[in-house]
């Protein structure tokens, strides 16, 4: 007697697929460590002149900072280097922490979407239930504050937005994305 199930290994055809998952980018991107290199090399730099201003040695292979004024001109720039410390602290610690990576996953079995991200302090985790959403939103903004982003206009609700913060998706993917959801939860694609 033969079987008529299916072998596991063999991929079910697009129409089956039973959940969509996408990963979201968080911190951890090449432009925010160049940032925080930069602040922690500027905020470490400004330290050693004001320290050499105040020693009266260079401490820096660059310039004379020992030949500068303590008051006002080394205390400032140690003001600036601790300011610069400070931040540069925030950005590795935000870029450790990997804020604002998550994923995005949508299961036509269990009837849900649920949108989770990593925050400061805490994980946040967003349940809807699928048919509560209503389309998928393409906003595109240029100017000097670029927006490009997709979202889930959701029933009773804010927009929800799925895409990472920061730097602006090429438009192609980003409508390329927002049809494949839309095609996947079965809801129109607003906004092109």
């Amino acid at each position: 007697m033969a079987s008529s199930q299916v072998p596991s290994s063999v991929p079910r055809p697009a129409d089956e697929v039973q959940v969509l998952e996408q990963s979201v980018l968080g911190s951890r991107r090449l432009s925010n460590l160049l940032v925080a290199t930069a602040v922690s090399i500027g905020g470490i730099g400004f330290l050693l002149a004001s320290a050499s201003s105040r020693l009266g040695r260079d401490l820096l292979p660059l310039g004379h900072p020992a030949e500068l004024v303590w008051v006002p001109q080394g205390l400032v720039m140690g003001l600036y280097g601790l300011a610069a410390v400070l931040l540069a602290t925030y950005l590795w610690s935000v870029i450790a922490i990997d804020v604002g990576a998550g994923s995005n996953r949508f299961d036509r079995g269990s009837g849900q979407a649920v949108i989770s991200r990593r925050g400061f302090r805490q994980h946040i985790e967003v349940e809807i239930p699928l048919r509560e959403i209503q389309a998928v939103k393409v906003e595109v903004r240029d100017g000097l504050s670029p927006r490009r982003r997709l979202a889930l206009k959701v029933q009773g609700r804010r927009d929800l937005p799925l895409t990472r913060v920061g730097e602006p998706m090429p438009l192609a993917d980003l409508e390329l994305a927002g049809a494949r959801l839309a095609r996947f939860l079965g809801v129109p694609l607003e906004g092109l």
